[in-house]
């Protein structure tokens, strides 16, 4: 049977009795699944996560600290131990597990064992346990808080404990505080050089101090009454503007005494530069 092409011919192809058949087959519908299916037929990594049914290992590793605080007596001891998960593997991670506190003193006897048997079963929950440092760190005692070593204001006892974990978590990578750059580093310096260079120049320019009218008669009367080591007293009296020696407070800190509170870093280190209050710990300066 002859067919008449009216257009132009660009291509061909010869129709085999397998295409015919094939086109004369039904169509076979394809099976649909879920989503939720198909991700776990998926191949996964065995990785484990903490949870409350893992059972505690016959060995942990761990850490002490030491608290010496001027609201107990005798100093307390801090022990956080961690477990090891997925060890050996690219997903290791170290998970704090429970948390003990020892100390001489029997006066907070009962609340560091509720504390620490809580904190531990929260350890054991698994999830974010980072929230316990805020919620620790936030607990003032009404009696007054104290400065610990290197200047740091502590509110309470129960803040420190706080600030202890919150040091441990960042040793195991489980907080990540984000350090200053270099350049904050090379301004830091900067200021506390500028500080120390004042205060030594202070010193050299600031008069010999007056002795007071009550000193100055004393004065008189030893010279007059020839008594052994008449003379003008040693005796010497403070006066504005005097130089200030840098302190070493703690920790390899060293701040001047009259330092102020940094409401930033918690440390005495807030100085007043070039009319602006200035700390030489973490950088936070405020003008006005």
């Amino acid at each position: 049977m002859a067919v008449k092409i009216d257009k132009k011919i660009k291509g061909y192809s010869v129709l085999t009795p397998e295409d015919k058949a094939r086109e004369a087959a039904p169509p076979v519908q394809a099976e649909s699944i879920s989503r939720a299916k198909a991700e776990a037929e998926l191949p996964k990594a065995d990785i484990i996560h903490m949870h409350e049914r893992i059972e505690r290992p016959e060995v942990l590793v761990g850490s002490t600290y030491k608290i010496k605080s001027p609201l107990v007596e005798h100093a307390m001891y801090v022990t956080i131990n961690d477990i090891v998960l997925n060890a050996g593997t690219e997903h290791e991670l170290r998970r704090p597990f429970e948390i003990f506190i020892n100390s001489k003193s029997m006066e907070h006897f009962q609340w560091i064992v509720a504390l620490t048997r809580i904190m531990s079963a929260v350890f054991r929950k698994g999830g974010d346990v980072t929230f316990l440092v805020d919620e620790m760190k936030a607990v003032f005692d009404p009696r007054g808080g104290y400065f610990k070593a290197g200047g740091v204001y502590m509110p309470s006892l129960v803040a420190e404990l706080g600030a202890i974990v919150e040091e441990h978590m960042k040793s195991i990578g489980l907080i990540h505080d984000p350090e200053m750059s270099d350049h904050q580093r090379a301004i830091l310096a900067e200021k506390r050089k500028q500080y120390e260079d004042r205060a030594k120049k202070n010193s050299e320019i600031t008069p010999p101090p007056i002795p007071s009218p009550a000193q100055a008669g004393e004065d008189a009367r030893r010279a007059e009454g020839g008594a052994p080591g008449a003379g003008p007293s040693n005796t010497t009296t403070n006066t504005p503007g005097a130089s200030e020696d840098i302190a070493v407070t703690g920790d390899g800190a060293s701040f001047p005494p009259s330092a102020t509170l940094c409401h930033k870093c918690s440390t005495k280190a807030l100085v007043i530069m070039d009319g602006c209050a200035t700390c030489l710990n973490c950088g936070y300066s405020k003008c006005g």
